[in-house]
């Protein structure tokens, strides 16, 4: 596995677009607050071509653009790091003009986007053994002020922290809106995780995962490579982190069952779910737990669930290919990365 350097003081920290990009609010006057921000630590910016654009359909512009903008941002030597500007919706379809052929040649470079930017966080880690972070896009760190997980992704990006645990509370409602534009996360409900089975669980192993949506879209075309990744990291095992946007309850069993009779659960050693946007559902007696341990339990491996990460802030950044060692007790989560 390829891990990038890390931020250094004064570094360039780069934008792109390959999903949404920040042209309407709240999203365009927090990314210029996020600007201004990362300038008055210290760092230098440069910007993506698309990120003010909106000529896209579910993206921030014709997708071989899109593709174009990450490819010679990525191989190129203008910027440190990465931040995407936003998720998005068809991301999927910018994937075929991706160079990862490049991107696998090239020096690594963190790349940092959640949601739709599963489409490269997880095919940067199974197709060229770069590691990737998944964690907040560039208007969230225009927030005032910047939440814990906020500050925990930067300090993850700048190779600062590689210890990371749960948040005391979570957003069930955001106050972010075209009005409010620099609202920070409106956290009211009390973070309470689900350990399957209950007790003490500790697991280590290499991580990979992310949208769920974004995964279904993937498997069986010819950019899913899981089952060759699984193979080369089987002495390690691997943990799945997984979320979900628009699926529903049944939507997500249905997830399940596809990964794993498409093989992708070969060697694991244990997954972490985040809430779903679709907190709380039901359907036909099945809630979201039953959901995603039914299918599960025969592997007879830790389930973790109600994790800070994903679409119901905050999150927790998820370095996708690194090797974890994860604990949870007593309400208590930590996850600590380790790079090799």
């Amino acid at each position: 596995m390829r891990y990038p350097e890390f931020l250094k003081e004064s570094g360039t920290i780069g934008f792109v677009a390959p999903a949404f990009g920040c042209a309407t609010e709240p999203y365009y006057t927090a990314f210029q607050h996020a600007l201004e921000r990362f300038e008055g630590m210290g760092y230098k910016i440069n910007l993506g071509p698309n990120c003010f654009v909106e000529k896209g359909v579910g993206i921030s512009n014709e997708p071989g653009l899109c593709g174009a903008e990450l490819n010679e941002s990525y191989c190129g030597r203008d910027s440190d790091v990465l931040i995407s500007c936003g998720g998005g919706e068809l991301m999927c379809e910018v994937v075929p003009y991706i160079d990862f052929a490049a991107i696998a040649k090239a020096k690594p470079k963190w790349f940092m986007g959640y949601s739709d930017n599963t489409n490269f966080t997880f095919l940067s880690t199974t197709l060229c053994d770069t590691a990737a972070i998944y964690g907040p896009c560039a208007a969230t760190f225009g927030m005032e002020p910047w939440h814990a997980s906020v500050q925990d992704a930067f300090d993850l990006l700048c190779g600062r922290k590689d210890t990371f645990g749960n948040y005391d509370r979570w957003e069930r409602e955001s106050k972010k809106t075209e009005e409010t534009p620099l609202a920070p996360y409106n956290v009211t409900e009390p973070t309470v995780i689900r350990n399957v089975p209950d007790g003490p669980v500790q697991m280590r192993g290499r991580l990979i995962g992310g949208c769920m949506d974004c995964l279904l879209n993937l498997l069986g075309t010819e950019y899913d490579h899981v089952k060759e990744f699984n193979e080369r990291y089987k002495e390690d095992g691997i943990i799945w982190f997984l979320e979900a946007c628009d699926l529903n309850i049944m939507s997500i069993r249905r997830a399940i069952w596809q990964m794993k009779h498409a093989g992708w659960f070969a060697h694991v050693k244990g997954f972490l779910f985040g809430r779903p946007l679709h907190y709380g559902e039901e359907a036909f007696g099945v809630d979201q737990y039953e959901a995603m341990t039914a299918l599960l339990r025969e592997y007879d491996v830790p389930i973790i669930m109600d994790l800070d990460i994903g679409h119901l802030a905050p999150m927790m950044p998820i370095v996708s290919g690194a090797v974890a060692s994860v604990h949870s007790e007593d309400g208590a989560f930590s996850i600590r990365y380790e790079y090799c």
